[in-house]
């Protein structure tokens, strides 16, 4: 059986000049690798990957090979690709970076626009075929469609280095028969955390979760217990993890949780532009939801 892990979409800190800080970057890594949550890097939600130039991108999955590699699994994420071979050339970046793995992210031709089946397919095969990077097929509902799990079942016959599917559709349909044909074969995390004991219970493996740049711990927790049998412990620690979520998210995402790892003197950074942060009464509300679920005792620091 493949087993159980929650990866974290982490976050790309930048100084108050919007630069790439790489100090925060690898103080952030080491807070995740020490609370055993993996790494994907550079992605386009949390990671603001869409701000990011080209070097940096590249100086993102650099930084965490060489800081947190061989203590938890270090992927590559990236932004959503407008055509195949620039999900290659990403591909080819990241290979060159030293990663475990990267994510294909799913076509997005912009402007409204959705690929047909066939065409998705095409534009699978394509990058499948340019690399032998250990590849995770994203599955995600801001392009608009589902990638069909039995292509996928298909793309795993047909290429070994295709490890895992990333799926991430309010619609748990779409899980369970993703989990019913390449369950066991493909290695299966769900986009963020309110499907997490659902997945588990399906025999996918985990979730990636944004809130773990805030509460590693926490959100490793619910696989742990998950692993010792301990539903009590699982229930209780994933009741926390979607109420953290539902806060952060209602409260700006990334922005609010950046600016809460500040208030704590923790490493986060500032958001970059377009993006602005929040004010101090969102910070004032989520430390005050922190104190009270007791999650500054789980993390070890104070709020």
């Amino acid at each position: 059986m493949m087993e159980s892990s929650v990866f974290v979409i982490s976050i790309t800190p930048f100084d108050d000049e919007g630069r790439l800080d790489d100090a925060a970057l690898r103080a952030h890594l080491d807070r995740m690798a020490d609370a055993g949550v993996g790494v994907y890097l550079g992605g386009g939600g949390s990671g603001e990957g869409f701000t990011l130039t080209p070097d940096e991108a590249r100086r993102v999955l650099e930084i965490g090979v060489d800081q947190v590699a061989g203590r938890v699994p270090v992927r590559a994420m990236g932004i959503e690709p407008r055509t195949a071979d620039q999900m290659i050339a990403y591909l080819d970046v990241a290979a060159a970076a030293g990663v475990d793995a990267a994510q294909i992210y799913s076509l997005d031709p912009g402007h409204g626009h959705r690929p047909t089946p066939e065409e998705v397919e095409r534009y699978l095969r394509a990058v499948l075929d340019a690399t032998d990077l250990p590849c995770v097929v994203s599955s995600h509902q801001s392009v608009g469609y589902k990638v069909r799990p039995a292509l996928l079942a298909e793309l795993a016959d047909e290429h070994e280095h295709l490890v895992g599917v990333n799926c991430s559709h309010g619609d748990v349909g779409a899980l369970v028969a993703l989990c019913d044909t390449v369950g066991g074969r493909l290695s299966i995390h769900v986009g963020g955390p309110m499907q997490g004991l659902t997945a588990l219970s399906l025999g996918a493996q985990g979730s990636l979760s944004s809130e773990s740049n805030l509460a590693p711990r926490l959100c490793a927790s619910v696989i742990d217990a998950h692993r010792r049998g301990d539903l009590a412990g699982a229930l209780d620690a994933f009741g926390q993890v979607v109420r953290l979520s539902g806060l952060l998210y209602g409260h700006g995402g990334i922005r609010a949780t950046k600016a809460v790892l500040d208030r704590l003197g923790l490493p986060g950074g500032t958001v970059r532009l377009p993006q602005l942060t929040v004010s101090d009464e969102v910070v004032d509300a989520v430390v005050a939801h922190l104190e009270a679920a007791g999650i500054p005792a789980i993390e070890g620091w104070s709020a």
